[in-house]
């Protein structure tokens, strides 16, 4: 899914928008009990509920692609009969009223997904009737072709209250206030079909994870039949691998900086496309325009098949710091704007190899303007 595609679609978790109708879900101890289970037409719930429900919703659609949101590609073997997609086919296509499903698939998750303490299942089904579009982009909402029926789940931690005092209004009291769980954010979730293209692919879904490292690799991949691509952290190791296997452990100062820049430019090229993959074609010339020769570039081709895998993708922003060029010595941090990094460079004083950057501007040391 495209930026404007998630956007389009969080865009309906709103009271004038709202096109979700039922929910169910469940709240689950740390010893994978189910304390409680809920479901009920969604609009019937209590106004500041429902509004609460949205913030959940507009969390798990929230996110850099590639880092939090993942566009998961389910394989045809999870869409044969009884596979990981069929079932969540006939799960959607119930509405959420159908009991054992929705029960089948709690259990699924309890029995999956790895969590220390409480947490609440929440699942949604929604039906969108998709507006039609002119040539620039504006809405015809009564021009619509098709319907997108989806599932959307939220998986939230709960905690409990800090223990205090609180004013019984009733007893006109100081007591012991009772302690509750409360639901939070979502750490996990997923939006099914995805909504590719502006239309319904049952053959994907969009898969949340607040933090990039954790990605329940178990859960999805019961869920769908397969696994969320490495994390932002993994891409970025792997990368560092390549370079380190293909051009040494310390390359060229020169070299590394033309890198940076060269991956900083692609990764502006490539922010309003689907999920801004680069491959290893477009990495080879990266590193060519940066300087590598022909054995070099022998020698990354083989590499990159090795650590990446062969027709996998990183994406430049998991491996390149996008907001400032970073620079450390056994002496010294220096950070600059990207962009910046044309000017900072390397020189011979003295007999001593030397960091030298122009001082443009104003300059101050520890806040204090120096001339």
């Amino acid at each position: 899914m495209f930026k404007r595609e998630i956007a389009e679609i969080k865009k309906t978790m709103s009271p004038q928008e709202c096109n979700i109708s039922r929910i169910r879900g469940c709240c689950v101890n740390g010893e994978k009990e189910i304390l409680s289970s809920f479901g009920d037409t969604f609009l019937s719930l209590p106004e500041e509920e429902v509004f609460k429900y949205y913030e959940i919703f507009k969390k798990t659609l929230s996110g850099k692609i590639g880092k939090n949101v993942h566009n998961l590609d389910i394989p045809l073997a999870a869409e044969k009969e009884d596979g990981e997609q069929e079932f969540m086919m006939r799960l959607r296509k119930s509405e959420l009223k159908d009991d054992e499903l929705v029960e089948e698939f709690f259990q699924n998750i309890i029995d999956t997904y790895d969590i220390v303490g409480n947490y609440a299942i929440i699942l949604a089904y929604g039906s969108y009737d998709i507006p039609g579009k002119t040539s620039d982009n504006a809405t015809l909402n009564d021009a619509s072709d098709e319907v997108f029926r989806y599932l959307l789940c939220s998986i939230c931690p709960m905690s409990l209250d800090k223990p205090g005092l609180a004013y019984n209004e009733e007893a006109k009291t100081v007591e012991n206030r009772k302690r509750s769980w409360n639901v939070e954010m979502p750490t996990h979730g997923f939006l099914f079909p995805a909504f590719n293209d502006r239309s319904t692919d049952i053959h994907a879904a969009l898969c949340y994870t607040k933090k990039s490292i954790d990605k329940q690799t178990v859960f999805f991949r019961t869920t769908f039949g397969a696994t969320i691509p490495e994390s932002a952290e993994e891409q970025k190791q792997m990368f560092e691998t390549v370079v380190e296997k293909t051009f040494g452990a310390a390359p060229e100062f020169a070299f590394v900086k033309s890198v940076n820049d060269n991956l900083a430019r692609i990764t502006e090229e490539k922010k309003d496309q689907n999920n801004g993959g680069m491959n290893k074609d477009e990495l080879r010339s990266i590193f060519e325009e940066s300087g590598a020769d022909e054995t070099d570039l022998e020698t990354f081709d083989r590499v990159y098949d090795e650590v990446v895998g062969k027709g996998k993708e990183l994406l430049p922003e998991n491996v390149l710091n996008a907001s400032k060029l970073e620079i450390k010595t056994e002496e010294a941090v220096v950070s600059a704007k990207l962009g910046d990094g044309s000017s900072i460079e390397t020189k011979v004083v003295d007999g001593v190899r030397c960091l030298v950057l122009p001082l443009n501007g104003i300059c101050s040391i520890n806040g204090i303007k120096v001339s």
